[in-house]
This record gives structure tokens, sequence and C-alpha cells, in this order.
């Protein structure tokens, strides 16, 4: 593989080579980053908002972080707030509450599977015995890994929920990152992170893991190598042996 941008066949991984694998959720896993993108649009329909600002302000940060970066790209600043705030407008805090109320009202009504491949990755993974987690700036990664039928898979989640209780930094830190390792029981530098957004693929730079595949969903293939992928493809399925395959080629 080489990491030019311009490479598109990829051999299988050798996933047994390494300790442990962290997957980002959203986008990596699940489509879950339609899902987000749907409920941020709406949130910001009044500040002319595009995909691009959600790939550029929001993707892969804690929802906080989002509504802070995105309304400082507009010259807005509101009070923090509180994590307590009704969802609404009047603060940092009330506009996180208030997406995520968007969020999980899609969710609810429409479900979410894995990316085929994603879920080829993680079957091939229990039978090699390599153990995986999710590290995810998602305060919702419990409730997605249950409406797609993924709880069992995950013995290790750090979400946003478990960054806010311990007082991690969000990504691009690779506090999550670290942390997951360490829960799984697994040196870093013998593991394997997984992601989908710049802020991702930084965090796991540098955090000094063995590989930081980075999975272009939409952020750019050369965006993510420069922030740290150590190669990219635009699905898992790339790196499976061509009898697990889920796509055509």
């Amino acid at each position: 593989m080489t990491d030019d941008g311009d490479d598109r066949g990829h051999p299988p991984f050798e996933w047994a080579r390494h300790a442990g694998v962290l997957f980002d959720l959203d986008g990596v896993i699940t489509p879950t980053a339609r899902i987000h993108e749907h409920a941020w649009g709406e949130l910001f329909s009044g500040f002319d908002y595009t995909e691009r600002d959600y790939l550029e302000h929001i993707d892969g940060k804690p929802r906080y972080d989002g509504v802070r970066d995105f309304l400082a790209s507009r010259g807005v600043t509101l009070p923090e707030g509180s994590p307590d705030d009704a969802p609404g407008d009047g603060s940092v805090c009330a506009l996180g509450n208030r997406k995520n109320a968007l969020f999980n009202e899609v969710l609810d009504r429409d479900g979410i599977a894995p990316y085929p491949g994603s879920q080829a990755t993680l079957d091939l993974l229990a039978e090699l015995g390599v153990p995986a987690a999710i590290v995810s700036s998602s305060k919702n990664a419990v409730p997605v890994l249950a409406a797609a039928g993924l709880t069992e898979r995950f013995e290790v989640v750090v979400d946003g929920v478990v960054a806010a209780d311990v007082g991690l930094a969000g990504k691009p830190a690779p506090d999550g990152y670290l942390l997951g390792a360490e829960r799984l029981g697994v040196d870093p530098a013998a593991t394997v992170v997984v992601e989908d957004a710049v802020s991702g693929v930084a965090a796991g730079a540098r955090g000094g893991f063995a590989v930081t595949i980075g999975v272009d969903r939409g952020a750019g293939r050369r965006a993510l190598l420069d922030h740290g992928a150590t190669f990219v493809v635009d699905d898992l399925d790339e790196l499976l042996p061509a009898d697990r395959r889920t796509r055509a080629t």
C-alpha cells in the first residue's frame, strides 16, 4: 500500500499481527454520520450550513465543541451554559442538547445497520481472537450500538459519556484512544486505530498507535493522510480477503 492518496487496490490487511483494534463508531462501523449530518443541518439551518461545515468544524468532535467551533466560524458567540440546559438556542449546551434530541428522533424512527464491510471485518476479528473496542466522541454510542445489534461485540466502549465522567480531552487529543487501549489491555504501539474524521486520525497519530487507518466517507483522502492516517481506504471491505469482501470489485 502506498501513502500517496491515489491507490485503490489494497491487499488483505494482516489484522492478526496486531494486539487490538480501536474503532470510531459514526462513519466507521455505522453510517450514523448521515443521521448526525441531518440533525446538525436542521440545527443550523439558519446559518447557510453545508456538508463542508460538518467536515471542517464538527466531524469527530465532542458535541459541544462542534457547536462552539461552528458558531465561531460564523463569528457568533453564545454563553457556554450547562449540560443540564433544556434543548434550545440560548447557549452552546442548549444547542448541543437540541441537536442530540434531533439525532435520537431519527435513530428511533429509522434505526441503523452497520456498513457490510465493517460487519465483515468485525466477524473476521472475532474469528482471529483480536479484541476490539469503540472510541467515539458521541454520547449516543451505546444506543447506536444497540440499534445496530452490536452491543455484544464490544466489551469496551469509550464514548462521550465516559469522556465527561473521567475528564478526557476530545479528539484530536489521543486521550480517548489511549484509555480505550488501556481498558482493552493492549499496548498502543501494537494496536490499530480506525477513523473517518481528520480529528480522529490526528488522535491516532498523536497516540503512538501502530497503524491509523483512515476511512474516507467524505473528509477526503489527502486530508486524512495529512492529519496522520497511515493509509486511507474508501471502505474496510478493501482490506478483507477476497472471499470475504461484500462489495463488487
